[in-house]
């Protein structure tokens, strides 16, 4: 009872008023029913704002501080917040707010190292089965010719073309990995010169017409021809970006499909749309695609190659420009990539004036 804030305000109250009816006392007038009825105010006053003060401005605060400190000893951080900060009146706010501060700094660094774990065990399962085909492949080739198929020369060169190629795709994979983490890390620098970014996709178009013709996939290029496409970006780099976007375009399209690329000049940049008319890509899936080694379809990407990091260096690459890239897709209508980088003003010649001499 004395620990608590009635407790406390009646004892301060009861001081108060003897306090006021000893010094009432002392004056020359004062008779018992003056010094009753001045005690009785002085108390019923002192006892209420003593109480509200204690109760809402001291205890609520350190009750709540209490209940900070045993959900941060129990780790349940979960419905912590800011409210909380914002609406503390007492003179333990400072307190107060620093434990809330901590306990949300608390909340967001368990649930990043959570996320951080969680990424390094999907990381490991995915990078084992990528790494697991070609190198399981090449072993089943080598192993065969040793069991004595080497003797076979037509068997001999088709296992070692084979092993060949899963060892190419090795290779290809882990290049793709080092490249991955060294843009991430921030190692791989950018080139950056003017060049024309409608030369550069026809010549991806032109590198890609025969892979796209095995399928009968048309691959068009629309563009003003009367507007400037010259911009400013790490010409090198761009390309892989555009040769990777329409390459999936032609791999995820169905044989006779489309794919349309068109440049669009505005004021300051240049937008690129890679369209096409295949499989179409489920909304569940739209916000994981620039994730590493993340496959809508896992069986059939499979067959078709890949080592699923293009979209990831295709999404670093664009961040290094200060761009980013964009997705909308329609389940069986196709999907349109989009990505802007920025249009650099066509300089012209300055035009000199003629010197007239006076003779």
């Amino acid at each position: 009872m004395l620990t608590s804030s009635r407790g406390i305000s009646l004892i301060l109250a009861l001081a108060i008023s003897a306090l006021v009816a000893a010094f009432l006392s002392l004056v020359p007038d004062s008779n018992w029913s003056v010094l009753l009825v001045a005690g009785g105010l002085s108390f019923s006053v002192s006892y209420l704002l003593i109480t509200i003060t204690l109760e809402f401005l001291v205890f609520r605060e350190i009750g709540q501080i209490y209940s900070l400190l045993e959900k941060i000893q129990k780790k349940d951080l979960s419905e912590i917040n800011d409210k909380s900060i914002r609406s503390s009146l007492s003179p333990l706010r400072k307190i107060n707010t620093v434990i809330n501060s901590y306990a949300i700094a608390r909340q967001k660094e368990i649930e990043t190292l959570q996320k951080n774990a969680e990424f390094r065990r999907e990381f490991i399962a995915d990078i084992s089965h990528e790494l697991k085909t070609p190198i399981f492949a090449t072993q089943g080739y080598i192993h065969t010719l040793l069991d004595g198929a080497i003797d076979d020369k037509q068997v001999r060169m088709k296992f070692l073309k084979r092993a060949a190629k899963s060892l190419d795709s090795l290779d290809v994979l882990v290049k793709d990995l080092l490249t991955l983490n060294q843009m991430e890390s921030g190692v791989i620098k950018f080139n950056f010169t003017d060049f024309d970014l409608k030369d550069l996709i026809q010549e991806v178009i032109d590198q890609l017409e025969h892979k796209a013709s095995k399928r009968d996939v048309v691959i068009k290029l629309e563009f003003d021809p009367e507007k400037s496409h010259i911009t400013h970006a790490d010409r090198q780099k761009i390309y892989r970006v555009c040769q990777n976007l329409i390459f999936n375009a032609v791999k995820y399209n169905h044989d006779g499909g489309e794919v349309k690329v068109t440049l669009k000049s505005q004021k300051n940049t240049i937008q690129v749309d890679i369209k096409d008319n295949g499989q179409g890509i489920p909304p569940e899936d739209l916000k994981r695609i620039f994730e590493r080694f993340y496959r809508v379809e896992k069986s059939r990407s499979k067959e078709r190659g890949g080592t699923g990091l293009g979209l990831a260096i295709v999404k670093h690459i664009l961040e290094g420009h200060k761009s980013k890239i964009s997705v909308s897709s329609t389940v069986g209508k196709g999907s349109i990539f989009s990505f802007s980088l920025p249009l650099e003003k066509e300089k012209k010649p300055i035009e000199k004036t003629p010197v007239f001499e006076n003779k």
